[in-house]
């Protein structure tokens, strides 16, 4: 998805982001975005655990 991007419309959307966020909400922005992608990847981790578990127990 992103791959077809490319850097000249990831620049677009970095310079977009700053004239309508501004460079001091940015940062949060950042954080609350890693913070939220680290939730989804340790809940899925979590759901593929308890599939695999349930896996080795019936077998």
């Amino acid at each position: 998805m992103l791959s077809s991007i490319g850097i000249p419309g990831l620049i677009l959307i970095l310079v977009l982001a700053l004239i309508i966020f501004g460079p001091q909400k940015l940062p949060e922005l950042g954080r609350a975005f890693g913070n939220t992608l680290r939730e989804f990847k340790d809940s899925t981790k979590g759901i593929m655990g308890d599939d695999s578990d349930k896996e080795k127990k019936s077998a």
